[in-house]
């Protein structure tokens, strides 16, 4: 029988993980900015509006309905995606100014 890790190795342990999946995370929204600055460009070569509010309700509603289904705080998510939106539209207000932004 192996001996059990202890509550020290065990922290370290899911810590790693953490860390894993916070790198993720940073990985997945430096791909979504990817795509959003691309949408930014389209919306200023056509006139379009920086922001799509029903785009960002429909959004919200979807996306409030998958954290519920993996348990995870709707109105969290909601928060998080509403910080995202902003930066997105700060974004594509500064693109359709003529102001360049780095993702």
């Amino acid at each position: 029988m192996e001996p059990q890790p202890t509550p020290v190795e065990r922290l370290l342990s899911i810590r790693e993980s953490i860390d894993n999946i916070d790198a993720a995370l940073v990985h997945l929204l430096a791909e979504r900015f990817k795509f959003t600055q691309t949408v930014g460009h389209l919306k200023a070569d056509a006139g379009m509006p920086p922001s799509d509010p029903q785009r960002e309700v429909e959004q919200i509603k979807r996306l409030r309905s998958i954290a519920a289904e993996s348990h995870l705080d709707p109105d969290f998510t909601e928060k998080f995606l509403n910080f995202i939106v902003a930066e997105v539209i700060q974004h594509h207000v500064r693109i359709a100014s003529g102001d360049e932004v780095e993702a």
